[in-house]
């Protein structure tokens, strides 16, 4: 049942084309014009600035994007249809996060080639670490927005979800335009940061402890404050 609500929702975020342009467009803009013009200063390199937009596109897709679609489909009972045909909250949940695995497999094939187009060379070991990092991530983000966009209504979540996620690329940004994400101390408490220096130290072969603690705790709440607050109506 959750791989076939998985299925649904992974065609319905592919044909989204608000979807595509926050989840895909703005993170290559991003990645192309932090390459091209000295945003973060001329001597940082394609190792950071990769990282720190693939958290940008995991925060687009999965908590942003998710909040706000969830929300209105709430709001004009697409979800309640959904209950009342004996769906369990947990799997619109897990078929949410499948759903936006998809489209970060997307994200991978499309800024990956970008990056590399660019003059990023990973490791092959140092991809698939940074790649299990990145999922990490995803979980951690589609839940938080699985527990904003079930749980408030969907003008609340249209406005805080937008503001969230400018403050948390504000950060990101900021901590890789001060210093070494490796050395993010307290900022690793904010996904962003943790996820764009765990991916960041695993490209490099090394475990960022503190971030991924960071990410499975936040996972941890997320998931378990999903199940608990979800709602079907608005």
């Amino acid at each position: 049942m959750a791989s076939a609500q998985g299925i649904i929702e992974s065609r319905l975020m592919l044909r989204h084309g608000e979807q595509l342009l926050l989840s895909i467009f703005i993170p290559a803009a991003l990645l192309i014009a932090s390459v091209s013009l000295p945003i973060f200063g001329e001597d940082l390199s394609l190792d950071t600035l990769v990282p720190m937009v693939f958290a940008v596109a995991a925060t687009s897709s999965g908590f942003t994007g998710q909040a706000i679609s969830l929300a209105f489909d709430r709001r004009y009972g697409a979800l309640k249809r959904t209950g009342a045909s004996g769906v369990p909250p947990w799997t619109i949940i897990v078929g949410k996060i499948l759903g936006v695995v998809s489209m970060v497999c997307v994200q991978i094939a499309v800024l990956g080639p970008v990056a590399a187009f660019l003059g990023w060379r990973p490791s092959l070991s140092g991809a698939v670490l940074g790649a299990c990092v990145l999922f990490l991530g995803v979980a951690c983000f589609t839940s938080l927005g699985l527990l904003m966009g079930g749980s408030l209504s969907s003008e609340m979540v249209l406005a805080v979800s937008n503001l969230l996620w400018v403050i948390m690329m504000g950060i990101v940004g900021w901590v890789v335009y001060s210093g070494d994400l490796s050395q993010a101390g307290w900022w690793n408490l904010v996904p962003t940061v943790s996820l764009a220096a765990g991916i960041s130290d695993a490209l490099a072969l090394t475990a960022n402890v503190p971030a991924l603690l960071s990410l499975l705790a936040w996972v941890v709440a997320g998931v378990s404050a999903s199940v608990r607050f979800f709602r079907f109506d608005d």
